[in-house]
């Protein structure tokens, strides 16, 4: 059977055009130009064929923590998100640290995985920050090194990290949390925290480091890239680095973008890490998108079980989902009031963390019927995480299939 999409919106070289497209089950050919008919003929208009995107921040938990997340249930729920590459962060058990560990995690994906899954090595052994991990042996395998969910503490050691992965050709990519400034803190420092006696994160525990690795960065020539940035002052930080020479690229989460700590409430569906910053962070990132300091937009996809969840904000564990929200919020939020085009998101989730971190699998096409209107229920979810800021949320944009390596991996019903 054969359906054709007449008239819709295609994505091609940096570009938004108007063509046709088939689908034939399979694989859909696309054409700038007229079509003729099909077994179906749909006027789509509001169609937008786009290539499948690419997140380079998400936890699928699998080794070590399943009953969160798997690799079957997260790229499932990637592919649901028009997601056709993902870089999984290695905060596991055991952590990628070695060839051994690391071979653990890539039978799951080579197994269960219907997208193309790239993993990350650990920095240091177990991520404890006091020796580093076999970075020789593990180099040619991972994406980039990463300590994510702990920032590097020891000034000595990044240095070391940052010379041993320039020497291997691989991107150190960092999570940024001085330590000595969190104080107990669980959401942002600032008026929501003050007004319901909730413990603050400072601004500085993030930015603190940032400044640290870029001077580091720049002696080393080492490529650097800043995980989730949520404060002005990163902002300003990394646009001063890019602007003298540093090879640094960062990327923020769409939370960040369009939540602020006016948003709060006394739920852990709104506890992750960095937590949501003020209005005047939020107008700094979405600025940086605008600017091109912020070259890429990741979902810091992070799965928790129902329970660990339900603490609230001051005792749930930190982390949201947001593989299966992250389109249709940012062009809910941002593209369809005019701040973005939907060229440039698609640069942001797509072409971009693709150039930066050398993810040369084809990306295949996702199909967005953007006029499609409905509530984000976290139930019908295909994630094992159910935790969203988003929940009851009124969104646009509705994926319609996922297609990739030459397979129909999602398809709406």
């Amino acid at each position: 059977m054969l359906t054709v999409f007449k008239n819709a919106m295609i994505y091609e070289n940096g570009e938004m055009k108007t063509g046709d497209a088939s689908f034939d089950g399979k694989n859909i050919a696309l054409m700038t130009g007229a079509m003729g008919g099909g077994d179906s003929v749909f006027k789509s208009e509001t169609v937008a064929i786009l290539p499948g995107f690419c997140d380079v921040h998400v936890h699928f938990r699998e080794p070590g923590f399943s009953y969160k997340e798997d690799m079957r249930s997260g790229s499932a729920a990637a592919a649901r998100g028009g997601y056709t590459a993902v870089c999984t962060m290695p905060n596991l058990k055991p952590t990628p640290d070695s060839l051994e560990n690391l071979e653990i995690q890539r039978r799951a994906i080579a197994e269960k995985a219907s997208i193309a899954v790239y993993p990350y090595g650990t920095i240091t052994v177990g991520e404890l920050g006091k020796a580093f991990s076999d970075m020789e042996a593990i180099a040619p395998y991972v994406a980039a090194f990463s300590d994510d969910g702990k920032g590097v503490q020891d000034e000595g050691m990044m240095r070391e990290a940052m010379v041993r992965a320039k020497a291997l050709g691989k991107m150190i990519a960092a999570h940024c949390e001085d330590n000595s400034l969190l104080r107990g803190g669980y959401i942002h420092d600032g008026a929501y925290a003050r007004a319901h006696g909730h413990k603050g994160i400072c601004s500085e525990s993030e930015w603190k480091q940032i400044e640290r690795d870029l001077k580091l960065a720049a002696e080393t020539g080492c490529a650097y890239h800043v995980c989730h940035i949520s404060t002005k002052e990163s902002v300003s930080l990394i646009r001063d680095a890019k602007k003298s020479g540093v090879d640094v690229t960062c990327e923020t989460g769409p939370h960040y973008l369009v939540l602020d700590d006016t948003h709060l409430q006394e739920d852990g569906r709104f506890k992750m890490n960095p937590p949501l910053r003020s209005p005047e962070d939020r107008e700094a990132l979405v600025e940086g998108i605008l600017d091109g300091t912020i070259e890429m937009i990741a979902t810091d996809h992070a799965p928790h079980s129902a329970d660990e969840k339900s603490r609230g904000l001051a005792k749930s564990a930190m982390g949201v989902v947001g593989l299966e929200t992250a389109f249709p919020v940012l062009y809910t939020g941002l593209v369809r009031p005019g701040i973005l085009t939907l060229e440039r998101l698609v640069k942001l989730l797509s072409d971009n963390p693709r150039k930066r971190f050398n993810i040369t699998s084809d990306p295949g096409l996702c199909v967005w019927d953007l006029e499609a209107s409905y509530t984000v229920d976290p139930a019908e979810f295909l994630s094992m995480g159910r935790s969203t800021p988003f929940a009851g949320d009124s969104v646009y944009g509705k994926n319609l299939m996922t297609i990739y390596g030459g397979n129909l991996v999602w398809q709406s019903k």
